[in-house]
């Protein structure tokens, strides 16, 4: 294993190879005692034969025994918006009003938060950060935003925001409103319940405020391409556009088989690029997302079941569930607190049916493809930027360690609070 401190000292240009190691490209099948040539953050050759002239004046990394992935990328987190959820000064996920589109979640980044580093200790060199926490299931949480803005996708590392951004404006987040009877008290901090007829009036309400959201979108729209003379720019409406052209997907968060039934319709009838995110009671909607290409974003695979008469790996195998339906997904955490596990719960959904390989590229090529960037993210392939990670092991097995990783050709630190705490108190008298 390459020392840490030596690993560092490359300089961010600088051209290096990582040989003798087992490559897992993703795209295709892996090669044993293979190469790995990055010039200028970009991979330049892959394989088990590099020419000697394109090597010249690279530094060496040896990786005998050790395995090389690209780097993981989880799709749904909060990653520099929020520090510790009870101090509201930490917090910047929490912005007033029911449609605020032109919010994007990068330009509030914090790159010195706590969370980037413990969680990019774990593989993970991407991750999409959202503008709001989508609503827990209770009538009270659901009562907020319904498009809080925009997602972004950032390297998890920076000394800037404007350094860590890698796609601004990922997608518009819209939380879909839901029927949902359950209710809490934060006074008395107890749960309670409503009645039907109420919660559905107060959905029926939700869903024509947006639905009449995207019509003065769609008219702010037709007034613009008029070119009026009265014509005045609204920079939510704005924010809109990319999403009405097309141009930018929507990421629709829905749990249930008919949140995601009335989810599709509102795309369908909208006509935008959709992504659904959240989903866990998908039921019979499978088949009509498959029908309609629409991907999704999975959730933790560790909570418990939602319901008592659930089977105890209801969220275990719901990774295989949609695998065998022929949908793209990858996955996401939906938190910061748990945002390393993102490879644990790959491994647990591949104990529960989900391919090795399905698994794998849920963590990397799928997210990249969704989101848009598989170009020049989510594979070892010549010519993609070089966000690399290397392993002494499976990277859905949870003993492997993470040896090393580069992010666009830089190697990056992978001590952390995690990591500084157990030197601390094992050295202990």
């Amino acid at each position: 294993m390459i020392a840490a401190a030596w690993l560092l000292a490359l300089a961010a240009d600088e051209a290096f190879v990582v040989r003798n190691v087992t490559i897992h490209p993703v795209t295709a099948p892996e090669i044993a005692n293979a190469s790995v040539l990055v010039k200028n953050g970009r991979i330049a050759e892959v394989g088990a034969k590099i020419a000697p002239a394109a090597l010249k004046g690279a530094k060496v990394v040896e990786g005998k025994g050790l395995h090389l992935w690209p780097g993981m990328i989880n799709s749904a987190t909060e990653l520099g918006l929020q520090e510790i959820s009870s101090i509201r000064e930490t917090v910047d996920t929490g912005e007033l009003g029911t449609f605020n589109p032109q919010l994007r979640a990068l330009i509030a980044v914090n790159p010195e938060s706590e969370f980037v580093p413990v969680t990019r200790a774990n593989g993970i060199t991407m991750a999409i950060t959202m503008p709001a926490v989508p609503g827990g299931g209770m009538r009270a949480a659901g009562a907020g935003a319904l498009i809080p803005g925009q997602m972004s996708m950032i390297h998890l590392d920076g000394w800037t925001w404007e350094e860590m951004e890698v796609k601004r404006s990922a997608a518009m987040m819209i939380v879909f409103p839901t029927v949902e009877t359950r209710t809490f008290n934060m006074m008395e901090f107890t749960p309670g319940r409503t009645a039907f007829s109420e919660a559905k009036r107060f959905y029926d309400r939700r869903i024509k405020e947006l639905g009449d959201y995207f019509d003065r979108a769609r008219g702010y729209q037709r007034a613009k391409l008029a070119a009026r003379s009265d014509f005045a720019i609204d920079l939510a409406m704005e924010a809109m556009l990319p999403l009405l052209d097309g141009k930018t997907p929507a990421v629709v968060f829905a749990r249930d088989e008919r949140t995601i039934g009335a989810a599709l319709d509102f795309i369908e009838k909208q006509k935008i690029k959709g992504v659904l995110a959240d989903v866990q009671r998908p039921g019979k909607t499978l088949e009509r997302m498959k029908k309609m290409n629409v991907p999704a974003i999975l959730g933790d695979a560790t909570r418990l079941p939602e319901e008592d008469d659930d089977p105890y790996d209801k969220n275990y195998s719901l990774a295989a569930e949609v695998y065998k339906a022929g949908i793209k997904f990858c996955l996401g955490t939906m938190d910061n607190q748990f945002a390393r596990n993102l490879p644990f719960e790959a491994g647990i959904a591949a104990g529960y049916g989900l391919p090795k390989e399905a698994a794998v590229k849920a963590l990397t090529i799928d997210g990249a493809e969704i989101w848009g960037l598989a170009a020049d993210y989510g594979s070892i392939e010549k010519g993609k930027v070089a966000d690399l990670i290397l392993t002494d092991g499976d990277i859905l097995e949870h003993k492997t360690k993470v040896l090393s990783m580069w992010i666009q050709g830089r190697p990056v630190a992978l001590d952390n609070k995690h990591t500084k705490l157990y030197q601390k108190y094992t050295a202990r008298p």
